[in-house]
């Protein structure tokens, strides 16, 4: 059987992509060039391995059973092609991050700048929407995520655990006093993450040894930690936060301080999700740089 490892190439672009368009631009040549070595790979190999329609393309039992065995051997000889390139160079290229937009306020500043003087030939291209992941089509060399991932075909790579506190402006306690126990902040507004618990979440703090579950309401429920904090420093109620120690000093500029002192939430471990086990030198290089970087900075 004839068959080029390119023209492997070419259907597995396609078939992540379920467009031809897209993966010829993303090919670069034209989409009838790729149709018609898609087409000659189906015939060699005697199956039909994708549907095609005017508004989609799908992927036949066979063509689905192709593209799984064959996105491993592709992804292994791209990467072995990139890591013979940067033996004798630093790591280059576009490197494509997706990371919640709360997380990128907290890792990105603190990283970015040494990291693009010390590897001026990575060009880094954020994703903040942190719109849900297709392990099978995920375009990203690296996706950042905080708490614990559903499983999936990504690999796993825990980064950090980031700690995790209480706080509220000056204004709230004020206005509401200040809480003394964990058992406290049932009393109190708290502004959290949508828990699927309808209006009762539950927050498991730690001091020490001892640990207390407290059920927690509140009026004010977002899934961006940013927005809740900027709702905290307006004086809307008690937020949790991960936290750095870069971070100190801007949580004190915006007026929020401490809550509960002795007590913090469960720690929040930071992943790095791969859709390889094999790590090309662009992506090894970013979690080299930041991992050391953020543990220090915990």
């Amino acid at each position: 059987m004839d068959i080029q490892l390119n023209d492997i190439a070419l259907f597995v672009e396609v078939a992540k992509r379920k467009n031809f368009s897209h993966a010829a631009e993303a090919l670069g040549i034209p989409s009838a060039t790729l149709s018609k070595r898609v087409t000659e790979l189906e015939r060699r190999v005697g199956l039909q391995l994708l549907t095609r329609t005017t508004r989609r393309i799908d992927l036949t039992e066979a063509g689905a059973l192709y593209f799984e065995r064959c996105r491993h051997i592709i992804e292994e000889a791209r990467v072995a092609h990139e890591q013979l390139q940067d033996m004798a160079a630093l790591p280059r290229g576009r490197l494509r991050v997706s990371m919640y937009v709360s997380l990128a306020h907290l890792v990105l500043p603190v990283v970015m700048r040494e990291f693009t003087e010390q590897y001026p030939d990575i060009e880094c291209e954020f994703d903040l929407s942190g719109r849900p992941l297709d392990p099978i089509s995920n375009p990203f060399d690296l996706v950042l995520r905080a708490g614990q991932q559903p499983d999936s075909s990504l690999i796993s790579r825990q980064l950090m655990l980031m700690d995790h506190h209480l706080y509220a402006s000056h204004d709230y306690l004020a206005r509401h006093g200040q809480p003394l126990t964990p058992a406290d902040l049932s009393h109190h507004d708290c502004l959290r993450f949508p828990s699927g618990e309808g209006a009762t979440s539950y927050w498991m703090l730690h001091s020490g040894e001892r640990v207390e579950r407290v059920a927690v309401f509140g009026r004010l429920i977002a899934n961006n930690t940013g927005m809740l904090a900027r709702l905290a420093a307006r004086g809307m109620g008690i937020v949790p936060l991960p936290v750095f120690h870069a971070m100190e000093k801007a949580i004190a500029a915006v007026g929020l301080v401490r809550v509960l002192p002795e007590w913090g939430l469960t720690p929040l471990p930071l992943f790095a999700l791969l859709p390889s086990r094999t790590i090309p030198a662009k992506t090894r290089a970013f979690l080299d740089f930041i991992q050391p970087r953020l543990r220090e900075q915990r």
